[in-house]
């Protein structure tokens, strides 16, 4: 009787489909909500991976500014939230009509056509806010990492609310929005110049313009070494944003309602997956080979490269491709982290490398595997999107810097951001411990000053 049951139910699924066709109402009303349903999964997944740049990025910053990054990286997501309902929208996608961006005004869901039963919108427009919010709240964050250590919370903040409610958007509706570089034939499918590179020019900028953190670099060209805290925490980060690329790519498929779209999500989930694998095991081999030993660090962000590499047009390449354009990217990123530290261009994270360097490699390996790409096409959106963001994102942060400062003293630096920005330490079981004045750093600290940080456990009564 059970397994007549359950051949009943199996048989009435199958048919469900058969009677949906016989009236097109319902199979456009399926559609849509399967559309919408995409979005909403898919975003929700997009945002996981704001936990995982939490957690990759605390893991990779000294233990005393561990909790600033934790507060950076939840806010900078309810800024993101905010700024793209008040202008970031519309902006991207209000009016681009070919130009060069959208309209200013707050943003609001019309869905007066579908509640009257007109389903061609193809999903509800909340679902379709909420996941281009979440992909504004990612490049945010890769600001985050990349400055960290020594900048001023609220300063940060307010380039992260400039960011989000301006100098995305509107280069965003250059290639997304219907934009200039749209109508050349720009392909960037779910964002490795959109999304990454703009966070990856402006962290750039920020970062020349802050400076490097005290001690990072030495006489001589040294290049003194200032390692993370946590090591398993940055694994899990990286974990965390692996899962969540298959929303951010997956969910840029832009539907789930036919057959197509569903193979299309399916090979591009399996793309970026390859290509993660292949960044990772690349630079693996790349790091072992250079420094003979293989650094965790560089492995990380080696299947974060290959992510972002793979970015920009995973719907198109083979498996083998998917595996080799990572693989590239896992490469740039061994060679590019010396790179960045050479011109004492202070990246705590790798940010540079991973998003700036694959995300520019991932765009311009486009056409490889996709006929309708240009090479030219690609480089003028890699270089026009870069000088856009590089120049409005230097007067803000030179705003910045000339009205309320955006980085902390050199003694707040040594104490840890912390105490000296929130008051509060991640890992209230130690407490600090300062030797001795400001002057040289005790011998086998590191970096830190003469003040120097001990960790020492308090005795719980």
């Amino acid at each position: 009787m059970k397994k007549f049951r359950l051949a009943l139910l199996a048989g009435s699924m199958i048919a469900l489909p058969a009677l949906a066709l016989a009236e097109d109402a319902p199979v456009s009303e399926m559609s849509f909500i399967l559309n919408t349903f995409s979005f909403l999964i898919m975003g929700v997944l997009v945002m996981w991976m704001a936990a995982g740049f939490g957690m990759l990025e605390s893991g990779l910053v000294r233990s005393k500014n561990v909790a600033t990054i934790c507060l950076k990286n939840i806010s900078l997501f309810g800024i993101a939230g905010i700024l793209f309902y008040l202008s970031g929208y519309n902006l991207m996608y209000a009016g681009v009509d070919g130009g060069y961006m959208g309209s200013f005004g707050l943003w609001a869901a019309d869905d007066a056509a579908a509640l009257g039963g007109d389903y061609s919108a193809g999903y509800s427009a909340a679902s379709d806010w909420f996941f281009q919010m979440v992909f504004c709240g990612a490049a945010c964050s890769i600001v985050s990492g990349c400055v960290a250590e020594r900048i001023k919370l609220w300063s940060f903040l307010l380039f992260c609310a400039i960011l989000c409610g301006l100098i995305y958007p509107i280069q965003g509706s250059w290639g997304w929005g219907g934009g200039w570089l749209s109508e050349m034939g720009f392909s960037d499918y779910a964002g490795s110049t959109i999304v990454h590179s703009v966070g990856g020019w402006a962290a750039l900028t920020g970062a020349i313009i802050l400076g490097a953190r005290k001690g990072k670099y030495g006489k001589g060209g040294r290049i003194n070494p200032m390692p993370g805290s946590n090591i398993p925490l940055a694994t899990l980060g990286t974990f965390i944003l692996w899962m969540g690329w298959y929303g951010f790519n997956g969910g840029s498929v832009l539907a789930l309602g036919d057959a197509a779209s569903a193979i299309e999500m399916s090979n591009v989930m399996v793309n970026t997956n390859l290509a993660a694998c292949g960044g990772m095991i690349a630079a693996m081999i790349m790091v072992q080979v250079l420094y003979k030993k293989v650094d965790v660090t560089m492995g990380l962000n080696g299947a974060l490269a290959g992510l972002v590499s793979i970015t920009a047009g995973p719907a198109t390449p083979s498996l083998g491709a998917a595996v080799l354009i990572g693989a590239v990217g896992g490469v740039l990123v061994v060679l590019a982290v010396p790179f960045f530290d050479k011109l004492k261009i202070d990246d705590v994270v790798g940010a540079l490398s991973v998003h700036l360097v694959a995300g520019i490699w991932g765009t311009m390996a486009v056409p490889f595997t996709d006929g309708e790409a240009s090479f030219l096409t690609q480089f003028i959106g890699v270089a026009a999107t870069g000088a856009f963001v590089m120049i409005s994102s230097a007067i803000v942060w030179l705003v910045l810097k000339y009205t309320i400062g955006i980085r902390v003293s050199e003694e707040d630096e040594y104490r840890g951001l912390d105490i000296s920005e929130i008051g509060m330490e991640a890992y209230p079981d130690f407490q600090t411990v300062h030797l001795g004045g400001m002057g040289s750093p005790a011998p086998g600290l590191g970096d830190a000053p003469a003040a120097a940080r001990v960790a020492k456990p308090v005795t719980q009564s």
